[in-house]
């Protein structure tokens, strides 16, 4: 059974009101009459990822995501970007302006981040979300890089454990690349999902190869000039476009 904390969560994720993602970067797409939230990122443009500031402490929120921004910055748009422990420190590998501050972790394990294969999210002139141990081997040049798992979609196959009747739900996160890794689909369930219903949309619907999971339950996503703030307790490494303006 799902903890207290997380069935609350998930309802309350349905009664908030939302305004809806129309327009770039951010849309609306109704997949077997699940919205899912998709915001769009081309190579080339500036997406970081952030875990500390410059005192060391955990980011964590998106409001705190904002204060780092410099003049004539802004945050077009972000959410979570990964397993991580209970200090807030990325589970796996974690790489920030090209330095690598956490390993990479090609063991099976507990939990989700565990259910191999999972993967690394890439982010160097182009995007690739590749399976943990295939990196492991053959390490690109990452500028930002995180470890998540499970691997969602594998060379456009879905993950071997994922069943379409589970009833294992929740609101989810995730990412998928474009084939030539010129754009990346970064997605949030705006209702519970499965993991089978969830990779399938990105295979099916996104049409991308290969995607990784993010997390569920803590999920959660913002676009300002939309108006969409979700909530939630504070996260560990965040992804996020930003806007030169």
């Amino acid at each position: 059974m799902k903890p207290i904390w997380a069935r609350l969560f998930a309802a309350l994720a349905l009664i908030v009101p939302r305004v809806a993602l129309a327009g770039a970067p951010c849309e609306t797409i109704t997949f077997e009459d699940t919205p899912f939230s998709v915001c769009t990122v081309q190579a080339g443009q500036d997406l970081r990822l952030w875990l500390k500031d410059g005192s060391g402490a955990i980011i964590g929120t998106f409001e705190r995501v904002k204060a780092t921004l410099g003049a004539g910055e802004r945050l077009v748009f972000a959410m979570n970007a990964g397993m991580y422990s209970p200090d807030r420190t990325p589970a796996g590998l974690y790489v920030e302006n090209g330095e690598e501050l956490h390993g990479i972790v090609t063991k099976e394990g507990p939990g989700n981040f565990g259910m191999v294969p999972n993967g690394v999210f890439c982010v160097s002139d182009r995007f690739a979300v590749i399976e943990s141990r295939t990196f492991a081997a053959h390490p690109l040049a990452c500028r930002y890089a995180t470890q998540s798992g499970p691997m969602l979609v594998i060379d456009g196959a879905l993950h071997p454990r994922f069943l379409p009747e589970s009833d294992s739900s929740y609101i989810r996160n995730g990412v998928g690349v474009s084939a030539d890794g010129q754009k990346a689909s970064f997605v949030i369930s705006d209702r519970a999902v499965n993991f089978h219903t969830f990779a399938r949309f990105f295979r099916d619907v996104l049409h991308t190869p290969n995607a990784l999971y993010l997390d569920g339950s803590i999920s959660r996503l913002t676009v300002p000039a939309q108006g969409r703030a979700d909530f939630g307790l504070p996260m560990g490494p965040i992804v996020g476009l930003v806007a030169h303006d």
